[in-house]
């Protein structure tokens, strides 16, 4: 179980990279999505080793923001306004 938390950790960590780094707007927000999505199996990893919910109950809302805020970002950059 130690391996998987090293490697998503280590994944973050690229991610993190690929945000400062990224030459574009749009890998920047594909870095971000799965930045959040990682976060996300963090959380559940969390929620089976301690054996408590509340990491799972966690992670499902922070799936949902980062779904909502993936969906702004990208019309944001596609110039659409948020009403649209």
């Amino acid at each position: 179980m130690n391996v998987y938390i090293g490697l998503l950790i280590l994944c973050i960590f690229m991610c993190l990279y690929r945000v400062g780094r990224g030459p574009t707007a749009p890998d920047r927000t594909v870095a971000i999505d799965i930045l959040g999505t990682l976060v996300v199996g963090f959380c559940a990893m969390w929620s089976i080793i301690t054996k408590r919910d509340l990491y799972m109950n966690i992670a499902i809302s922070w799936s949902l923001l980062n779904f909502i805020g993936s969906l702004a970002l990208a019309k944001y950059l596609e110039g659409r306004g948020f009403d649209e």
